[in-house]
């Protein structure tokens, strides 16, 4: 998502909200494109990452593998009663810009407006899943693209290749691979698009560093 401001991104707008970098004083940055200080924060022992929100219902989650951790209902839209949103026809790649744990607290904070369907955890390629895949999550900065494609976050940022392990790629092309199999996705690069391809925005993510040949062939196999 590579996202690092607070504009809102509901219906009929285009801005995308970027996750904010932490300072060293646990403070979210104001600048774009600021670079992570708070550098310890990435060592955040796994069992303290936030668990489902308070009074969250468990549901099965839409990928078995993934943990349901639902981002606020402000910050998605929920598919109408009784009517299937558009159907899905692209996944998009993002990378966070933020650790897996900021992530999860940034879609959970009803005043952030910003959300993926999926969020994959580097060290160990663990998926949370934030929002059903028959929502429309804010993940694209374009509500066309958002209204017709599943968002997949990456834990890491652009600049930093060692974020992008063996468990991250091979769990991720799983979910992808998933997504493409229910919703009959070609599992190709004009189906399976980075952030940065997205019409209008000015995001760079998933970076130099993403390794697409290898993405979609992990993909194909899965």
């Amino acid at each position: 998502m590579s996202v690092n401001g607070e504009t809102a991104q509901g219906p009929g707008q285009e801005a995308t909200p970027e996750l904010p970098r932490e300072e060293e004083a646990g403070t979210a940055a104001t600048s774009r494109r600021r670079l992570l200080k708070g550098a310890a924060l990435a060592a955040v022992p796994y069992a303290l990452l936030p668990g489902p929100q308070a009074g969250a219902v468990a549901q099965a989650p839409d990928y078995p593998l993934a943990e349901w951790q639902p981002a606020h209902r402000s910050n998605y839209t929920p598919a109408k009663r009784g009517t299937a949103r558009r159907r899905p026809a692209l996944v998009i790649i993002h990378v966070t810009q933020a650790t897996y744990s900021s992530t999860l607290g940034i879609f959970q904070n009803p005043r952030k407006n910003v959300s993926a369907h999926y969020v994959v955890r580097s060290g160990d390629g663990y998926v949370a899943q934030c929002v059903r895949e028959s929502d429309t999550a804010w993940h694209a900065g374009n509500w066309g693209y958002n209204t017709r494609s599943i968002g997949i976050e990456h834990e890491g940022w652009v600049d930093e290749p060692h974020y992008l392990t063996d468990a991250l790629y091979e769990a991720s092309a799983r979910v992808t691979a998933g997504i493409c199999a229910r919703y009959g996705i070609p599992r190709d690069r004009a189906h399976i698009i980075g952030h940065h391809e997205v019409p209008g925005t000015d995001h760079t993510d998933p970076g130099p560093h993403w390794d697409w040949t290898r993405y979609i062939r992990l993909v194909g196999a899965a």
